[in-house]
């Protein structure tokens, strides 16, 4: 990827994050089950704008962002975030500019979304909990097994609700900005999104792996004895009503996958 005038990366660094704070916005008062970290398709923004424009306008944009974000939200500036999502998101979308600015494929592009979506969440959902809720805000009194279980949980509520936004608009986005610019755009990205197709097997299965695994967790939590276990363990977290959310979450999130995953197999869904 060429190098961009500093002109134009802090002009889109300033751009991304007005982007993601806005869209982010409008999403901002739907949570998870356990009433603590919000739905954000938004993602696809700092991740259109790491790969475009690279690594530091994707991290930086995106950390801005989301902290200009939770901070309207709150009425001041939300420490939060400023301890738990703004590193998260800046290593997150970070990861996948990098990846990108060394050598663009679809196959990468992939594999660097599953790999930001994971990475960048389990930071914000362990930070937000162990140095925020736990030590700055005294809040959480629970076992310390109890805490990690609504980290992984959080961890797991993003990954899914993200996933299929990344991998179905994003590519879409690049797409159109490498028609729409192509004198910004890199070549190796305008290569991969005007003359090749997304590989249907590698996007397939990036859909299909992790609907089966919702799947199977949402089988664990009702007919194994992980529910029981979770609801008896740590009852203040897994309610029987954050267990019905969850069961919902999971096979819905699975079912949904699954779905698109297939469909990319019979039938390619971007086309040239």
């Amino acid at each position: 990827m060429n190098k961009l005038p500093r002109s134009l990366t802090i002009t889109s660094t300033a751009l991304c994050a007005a982007l993601y704070a806005v869209c982010s916005f409008a999403t901002a008062y739907i949570q998870s089950p356990w009433g603590m970290g919000q739905f954000r398709p938004a993602v696809i923004v700092p991740a259109f704008f790491a790969i475009v424009f690279g690594p530091w306008v994707g991290g930086i944009g995106a950390a801005v962002g989301t902290l200009i974000c939770d901070s309207i939200k709150h009425g001041t500036l939300y420490m939060g975030s400023l301890i738990a999502a703004v590193p998260g998101n800046f290593v997150g979308f970070y990861l996948l500019g990098y990846v990108a600015k060394k050598r663009f494929t679809w196959s990468r592009f992939i594999l660097a979304s599953n790999i930001t979506l994971i990475v960048g969440n389990f930071i914000v959902a362990f930070l937000y909990i162990f140095a925020y809720k736990l030590l700055y805000a005294q809040a959480l009194k629970m076992p310390v097994e109890a805490l990690v279980a609504l980290s992984i949980g959080l961890t797991l509520f993003w990954f899914i609700t993200m996933l299929p936004f990344m991998l179905i608009i994003t590519p879409l986005l690049i797409k159109a900005a490498a028609v729409a610019f192509p004198t910004i755009v890199s070549e190796d990205i305008r290569v991969c999104s005007l003359k090749k197709e997304i590989p249907k097997r590698a996007f397939s299965l990036s859909l299909i792996v992790p609907g089966i695994v919702m799947l199977l967790l949402g089988v664990a939590t009702t007919s194994s004895p992980l529910g029981y276990y979770l609801t008896s363990e740590f009852a203040k977290i897994f309610t029987s009503k954050i267990m019905e959310l969850l069961q919902l979450l999971f096979y819905g999130s699975g079912v949904t996958l699954l779905i698109m995953g297939f469909a990319v197999l019979s039938k390619s869904v971007f086309r040239k």
